[in-house]
């Protein structure tokens, strides 16, 4: 595991940036964090680490917002409102664990909860976001599978 303190939204924003100019296809972020932790400010990084232009924002009442125009697609979900595999089911959550592009997932917990499992996914990256203080984070990450 490795950690990494931001001590401000533009340090997590950077973080993303870095991942998103490295990110392969195929690469799953599952993202776990209080509400107001910085998922979404890792995100807008990653989005424009990979070229991506639109807006970035939490998709929290559409479930999946798509970013294109990068080099590759980066797919955001927000699990907060579903609590069953049912709901995660029915929402098309499965295709984006192996995604022809790439997929952050906020309230990823939600998944590993219903029973879903990593075995499902190729490469996912694994990050936690705490809140230190009002701008510090701390930022815990491991990747593994594929």
């Amino acid at each position: 595991m490795t950690t990494f303190i931001s001590h401000s939204p533009a340090e997590t924003e950077s973080l993303g940036e870095a991942w998103g100019r490295e990110a392969q296809c195929g690469l799953v972020i599952a993202l776990t964090g209080d509400l107001g932790a910085g998922k979404t400010q890792l995100v807008r990084g990653l989005a424009r680490g990979l070229g991506c232009t639109g807006r970035v924002h939490s998709p929290t009442f559409t479930l999946v917002n798509v970013y294109e125009g990068g080099r590759l697609p980066l797919f955001h979900l927000d699990l907060y409102r579903l609590e069953t595999i049912e709901q995660i089911h029915g929402a098309g959550v499965d295709e984006y664990l192996q995604p022809e592009g790439m997929a952050v997932i906020e309230w990823a917990e939600r998944i590993v909860k219903c029973g879903m499992r990593n075995a499902e996914c190729g490469t996912i990256r694994t990050v936690n976001i705490e809140v230190v203080d009002d701008t510090t984070r701390r930022i815990v990450y491991e990747d593994s599978g594929a």
